[in-house]
């Protein structure tokens, strides 16, 4: 079994509010979510109106299919118009690693 981690930074556009910045993520989140069955959360930046910090997790049987998934995630943000992907980070661990 391997989990993977994949955080992503992004700018929000013409964001000028928090109540702005969360109905930009909100629908990047649920999208994700829905999509590629993964665990998706805002995880940092939370105070700023134009940045955000995206948490995906994803469990799958091998590494390779760990990697896909988070791969696909992270094309799938950074093709959102809305926004724009400043960095991706992806982690992978394993049942083996303690």
């Amino acid at each position: 079994m391997y989990v993977g981690a994949l955080t992503l930074d992004v700018l929000l556009g013409d964001v000028q509010s928090l109540k702005q910045k969360r109905s930009v993520v909100r629908p990047v989140v649920s999208d994700l979510r829905r999509k590629f069955s993964v665990s998706v959360s805002e995880v940092g930046e939370h105070d700023l109106y134009r940045r955000a910090k995206i948490g995906v997790a994803v469990v799958a049987p091998t590494a390779a299919h760990a990697r896909d998934q988070m791969d696909t995630c992270e094309r799938f943000v950074a093709g959102r118009p809305e926004l724009e992907l400043l960095s991706a980070r992806q982690r992978l661990f394993n049942e083996e690693e303690d």
